[in-house]
């Protein structure tokens, strides 16, 4: 029993005096990083769900802060983002000969400018889309709200890990 408490008070000293270990389970590195900004989006889309802009950058402070240390920040910030959603449509995917479209999909885009003042080299302005499928009966309005919750989830960790990505 003393000899087992002695390796673990010896072990743990070892460890202690090797200096300071940081695991991250994400796969994300923020660097020196220290601020980001999120600029509000602007839904250019030719289809407006007037409520979508808000969401979306709200979406994305959110990833922000559960994700990384870093603080939201108004202006002159280590990393910003700032987009447009440049896409939103619901198209049939199964054409049924007897009901019509057996499955719609709602797919949105969004265009993203990422900029890192710490390491531009990590810089990009690009799209990104994700759709989900739901029963082509359904009403868009009576399934929208989950449907774009399910998306601008995929959306963000694309959005994030474009950003922050070690692999």
């Amino acid at each position: 029993m003393k000899r087992s408490v002695f390796m673990l008070v010896l072990g743990a000293i070892v460890l202690y005096s090797c200096g300071t270990v940081t695991f991250n389970m994400s796969g994300a590195s923020i660097g020196n990083a220290r601020t980001c900004q999120v600029v509000t989006f602007e839904n250019r889309a030719d289809i407006v769900n007037p409520r979508l802009a808000a969401q979306m950058t709200d979406a994305l402070k959110d990833k922000i802060q559960s994700s990384s240390s870093l603080r939201l920040v108004n202006s002159s910030a280590d990393v910003s983002f700032e987009g447009e959603i440049t896409g939103y449509n619901v198209q049939p995917q199964q054409v049924t000969a007897t009901s019509g479209a057996a499955r719609d999909r709602l797919t949105i885009t969004v265009k993203v400018k990422f900029t890192n003042e710490l390491d531009p080299d990590k810089n990009y302005d690009r799209s990104f889309s994700r759709f989900q499928e739901f029963t082509g009966g359904a009403s868009l309005s009576a399934v929208e709200g989950q449907l774009v919750e399910d998306i601008l989830l995929e959306l963000m960790e694309d959005i994030y890990n474009e950003a922050f990505s070690a692999w």
